[in-house]
């Protein structure tokens, strides 16, 4: 059965880090994109990373650049996203997806399987 379950959302103070997981399952994560996307209160849905394959592509929003890092471990069919020197802009109900295309950012249509959805708050 096809499966993504996010872990690790929660608060945190600015300049802070949390890192999220993506377990996936059912589907061969070789040839996919597992896209990382975040909504906050408000706003539309916005692609932040992906990573597709063993990391032959890489993919980030440029508001993340340099702050968030896109890893997988191919042991556990598990993609990460590090998030450091979070700011309050980052919050939001960040979501994991499975997809065929990692763009510079991650597009939304290209995915077609998304995840429930962790909370990520950055407030002093």
């Amino acid at each position: 059965q096809l499966q993504l379950v996010e872990s690790g959302g929660g608060f945190v103070q600015p300049g802070g880090s949390l890192r999220l997981s993506c377990a996936a399952s059912g589907f061969n994560l070789d040839y996919y994109s597992i896209g990382w996307f975040r909504q906050a209160p408000g706003k539309e849905r916005e692609g932040v990373a992906c990573f597709r394959g063993r990391g032959g592509i890489i993919g980030y929003s440029e508001s993340v650049k340099g702050r968030f890092t896109v890893s997988r471990d191919n042991t556990e069919n598990t993609v990460y996203l590090q998030m450091n020197s979070l700011i309050p802009e980052d919050t939001a109900v960040y979501f994991c997806a499975r997809g065929t295309l990692c763009t510079d950012p991650p597009i939304e249509g290209a995915y077609d399987y998304w995840g429930q959805g962790t909370q990520v708050s950055v407030s002093s």
